[in-house]
């Protein structure tokens, strides 16, 4: 039987295609420059001795606590890559000003709310640097990550309606379409592409 393309290969199959040493170097010097991001970020300046702790921890992690291997299917796009952390650095700036304000407002209580968003494109790449993106802008914080289904549980504070939900719950699929149009592959692509469609149309149903 055919695997389902939406369900994460389980890397216990015997009849999972096996990586190259090739594909498995490529991989791997993807996830330290993601861990080496992630770890400059959480401590919010870039220097050579931040840098040099992201590699020293990225190795402990990827050699202490082996993960089962994440396949990079994609490609790197520069154009899309630069989109995305232009966006991604607004994105940072706003969020940062609007809890400021939320802390310093006086008299308002914010409300919050647990939301589940089913990605479009169920890889443990797209699932982990989709986590991380949203984890690292204030406001929202990731709970619950559901491999089996692609689906992630957030955390969101100042939340008071139903269309504030959907509004946020269309921010995260935007931003797996920046993920994915910086670092997807063509298939990978074409499933956000066929993701946002349906939801046009499911939208415009709902609002006939």
């Amino acid at each position: 039987m055919k695997p389902d393309p939406m369900t994460p290969a389980d890397p216990t199959d015997a009849s999972a295609p096996r990586l190259s040493r090739a594909a498995r170097r490529r991989n791997q010097i993807v996830a330290v420059i993601a861990l080496v991001a992630v770890w400059v970020l959480l401590w919010g300046t870039f220097s050579w001795a931040n840098v040099i702790g992201g590699l020293a921890v990225a190795a402990v992690l990827l050699a202490v606590f082996p993960l089962p291997p994440v396949t990079f299917a994609g490609r790197i796009h520069p154009v899309a890559t630069l989109r995305f952390w232009l966006r991604f650095l607004r994105d940072l700036m706003v969020a940062s000003v609007q809890i400021a304000w939320l802390a310093l407002r006086p008299g308002h209580v914010p409300r919050s709310a647990i939301i589940a968003v089913r990605l479009r494109v169920n890889t443990d790449l797209n699932l982990t640097l989709t986590a991380e993106a949203l984890s690292l802008v204030p406001g929202s914080l990731i709970l619950e990550a559901d491999r089996t289904t692609g689906t992630l549980f957030i955390h969101v504070i100042n939340v008071d309606s139903l269309d504030e939900v959907e509004q946020f719950r269309r921010g995260v699929l935007e931003l797996e379409a920046r993920i994915i149009a910086a670092i997807g592959s063509e298939d990978e692509q074409r499933r956000v592409r066929d993701g946002a469609d349906r939801d046009s149309t499911d939208l415009e149903e709902a609002t006939a």
